[in-house]
C-alpha cells in the first residue's frame, strides 16, 4: 500500500490518498478511519455504469462499517455535469437528511468526482465527502487537490468551489474494466503532467506507454500502481503549496501550469458540446496545440515538440477533428476560465519540465492560429 499525505501551507489540515489494488473490498473501514464515530450515514455519488461494476461491493463494505447508506446516480457523461444534475443531488442529498457530520462517497470518474464534491461543497455550507476514483485520469488529477465544479452553457467548469476532501482511496484494480478510450483519455492527463514536471516523470510516463498493452492491463498492474503514485505525488508538490491557484502568481510552480494543455482542450469540448471527446482525448489535442505554439514562439525546439507528439501518440488514438473551424475554437478561447483581466493564459513549455506562462497579448495572432490549424489538419 502506498499512503501520501496531502498537506497544504495555508492550512494545518490534510488528508490522505491510499493508492492498492483491491483495496475497494475494504473500503467500509477505512472510510471510517478517514472520518470519525460521528459519521453515520454515506450517500453513494456514482452513475449506472460504475455502481453496476462495484456499487454492491463498496455498499456492503459501507454498511459492515456501521454506515446508513444511500445512493444517488447521475446520468454518465461530461455534459450531464451541469446545474441540473447538481440540483438532483442536492435535493436527494436533503431527502436522505444527511448532516455535516456525515459523508458524500464520489464514486466513479472525474464527472462524478466533481459534481459529488462541489454539491457536498454547498450542501449546508459544506459536508465531508471521499474521492474513490476508478478511472485514470481521476485517479491521477480531478480526485486529488480540492478542485470541483459543474459546467455552463458558456463554458467548461465555470462553477465550482476548492473543497477538500477527507481522504481518497484510488484502487487500480478497477482500470481492468475501463474502455480503451477511458485509459487513451487519463494517459493524456499523464502526459500533460510529465511535460510540465520533467524528464524523470516524463520519460517515465513514456516507457510506460510504450509497453503497456490496452487488452491487458491486468499484466502491468505493478508498473501502473507506480505510475499513478509518480503522478499524484507531483501533483501533491503542486497543490500543497499552491493550494487555489492565486491569480497573483505566473511562477513556473504556480498551480495555473496544470492547465497545460486545456486552453485548447476545453474550448474542443465546448465546441462538440462535450459530446464527440472524452475530457483527456482534448486535452491531449490541447497538448499538441500548446506545444506548436511553443515551438512557433521559439520556446520549444523541435526535438522536444517531437517528443511531445511521440508520447501523446503512445497514449492512443484520438477522434478525429478535422471538421471543426478555427472561428469556433477561437470564440470558445474567450469564454475561458483561466482568463486575467480579461485574457487567456497560455501555459506553455521552454522544455520539457519548463512550463511558462504567457498572456494572449503577448502572443501574436498568426502564432495561434498556425498552431490551431496545424493539429485541426492533423
Amino acid at each position: 500500500m502506498d499512503r501520501i499525505s496531502i498537506n497544504h501551507r495555508s492550512s494545518s489540515s490534510r488528508y490522505e490518498v491510499v493508492i492498492e489494488a483491491g483495496f475497494l473490498a475494504a473500503i467500509g473501514g477505512w472510510a471510517r478511519s478517514s472520518l470519525d464515530s460521528a459519521a453515520r450515514k454515506a450517500v453513494i455519488v456514482s452513475n449506472p455504469t460504475v455502481f453496476s461494476l462495484y456499487g454492491e461491493l463498496v455498499r456492503k463494505s459501507l454498511v459492515r462499517s456501521g454506515f446508513d447508506v444511500s445512493v444517488w446516480l447521475m446520468k454518465d457523461g461530461e455534459r450531464f455535469k451541469n446545474l441540473s444534475s447538481l440540483n438532483e443531488a442536492l435535493v436527494n442529498l436533503a431527502g436522505n437528511r444527511l448532516s455535516r457530520d456525515d459523508v458524500v462517497i464520489a464514486l466513479g470518474g472525474g464527472v462524478v468526482g466533481d459534481l459529488a464534491g462541489f454539491a457536498s461543497a454547498v450542501y449546508l455550507r459544506g459536508v465531508r465527502f471521499l474521492q474513490v476514483p476508478t478511472t485514470f485520469l481521476a485517479m491521477i488529477d480531478s480526485s486529488v487537490g480540492g478542485k470541483t465544479g459543474i459546467n455552463l452553457a458558456s463554458g467548461k467548469n465555470m462553477v465550482g468551489a476548492f473543497h477538500r476532501p477527507s481522504g481518497v482511496l484510488i484502487d487500480v484494480s478497477t482500470l481492468q474494466t475501463l474502455p480503451r478510450r477511458e485509459l487513451t483519455a487519463g494517459f493524456c492527463e499523464a502526459v500533460k503532467h510529465g511535460a510540465i514536471s520533467g524528464d524523470k516523470l516524463f520519460f517515465q510516463t513514456a516507457d510506460f506507454l510504450g509497453k503497456f498493452d490496452h487488452r491487458k492491463p491486468s499484466d502491468n498492474a505493478d508498473d501502473l500502481s507506480k505510475l499513478v503514485s509518480a503522478h499524484v505525488k507531483f501533483k501533491a508538490s503542486i497543490v500543497r503549496q499552491d493550494e487555489t491557484e492565486s491569480t497573483t502568481r505566473d511562477d513556473n510552480r504556480s498551480r495555473k501550469i496544470l492547465n497545460f494543455g486545456h486552453t485548447f482542450g476545453h474550448a474542443l469540448e465546448k465546441v462538440t458540446k462535450y459530446r464527440r471527446l472524452r475530457h483527456g482525448e482534448a486535452v491531449g489535442y490541447g497538448i499538441l496545440v500548446a506545444g506548436e505554439l511553443s515551438k512557433n514562439l521559439d520556446l520549444l525546439s523541435q526535438n522536444e515538440l517531437n517528443s511531445l507528439y511521440d508520447v501523446v501518440h503512445r497514449a492512443g488514438s484520438l477522434p478525429r477533428i478535422a471538421d471543426i473551424s478555427p472561428a469556433s475554437i477561437f470564440d470558445a478561447f474567450k469564454s475561458d476560465k483561466k482568463s486575467s483581466a480579461g485574457r487567456v493564459r497560455w501555459i506553455l513549455l521552454k522544455a520539457i519540465g519548463q512550463p511558462v506562462i504567457i498572456s494572449e497579448d503577448n502572443i501574436p495572432r498568426s502564432a495561434l492560429t498556425r498552431a490551431v490549424k496545424t493539429i485541426l489538419k492533423s
